[in-house]
């Protein structure tokens, strides 16, 4: 059984002083469902068992016991190259993701090349109002479409959003962080129009100034932009 091979290979895969790292990282996630496994072994492994025939039974079997057992789902989702079914895969999977490292971590690279499927299921992620889900929808918005498929749409839409979940607005905040980064002109009216609440304006903000890619005039001007 792949679920049986799976904890038996993650647990002799275990490294308990990362296990102590890993529990302060991701406090939303049971102390006791972390196993503590780096992320190259874990990525590794995620790539052997996505060759396996029985790979669709792990993915399918939800919810998992263990933090690490996410993350290889995530991996393996990442890596697949059907559009369809890994966007089916997914989706069943977001509502069991619980921490940010998941969530972040997910990139499946087919995405890049079915924007236009991608951007309807955002929008459909973005009002779920699920912290992971809505985070990740805001991932895949800073991923995809502030670089060559730039649209103003998204900067709108990611500045619609509002939530009391510290995960969903540090999100807003690196997304906008990134805009900043990307498409400066079109970015900074959020900020100087005070689009944003005041929590996620001062942290984009924030982020932005710690960016290398943001030059020193601009960072001098968005730091008077800070709000009191």
């Amino acid at each position: 059984m792949i679920a049986d091979d799976v904890k038996t290979e993650l647990f002799r895969l275990q490294d308990e002083n990362y296990c102590d790292f890993m529990r302060k990282v991701i406090p939303t996630v049971a102390p006791e469902t972390v196993i503590g496994i780096r992320t190259p072994a874990l990525r590794k492994l995620a790539g052997e068992l996505a060759k396996r025939p029985d790979a669709e039974v792990f993915l399918t079997s939800l919810p998992h016991e263990y933090f690490e057992e996410n993350q290889l789902h995530a991996f393996m989702l990442s890596g697949m190259k059907d559009f369809a079914r890994c966007m089916e895969l997914v989706c069943t999977f977001l509502p069991y993701v619980d921490n940010w490292a998941t969530c972040d971590q997910m990139s499946p690279k087919c995405f890049g090349k079915h924007k236009t499927e991608l951007s309807e299921q955002i929008r459909l992620w973005i009002a779920s109002g699920e912290t992971y889900t809505v985070r990740f929808a805001i991932g895949m918005l800073m991923t995809h479409f502030l670089d060559a498929d730039f649209n103003g749409d998204c900067l709108e839409t990611v500045a619609a959003v509002r939530s009391d979940a510290y995960y969903v607005n540090m999100m807003v905040a690196w997304f906008f962080a990134t805009a900043l980064a990307k498409q400066y002109d079109a970015a900074l009216p959020y900020l100087t129009d005070r689009r944003l609440d005041a929590w996620t304006h001062n942290k984009t903000i924030q982020k932005a100034i710690e960016s290398y890619r943001i030059s020193p005039d601009k960072k001098v001007f968005l730091r008077g932009l800070k709000i009191r």
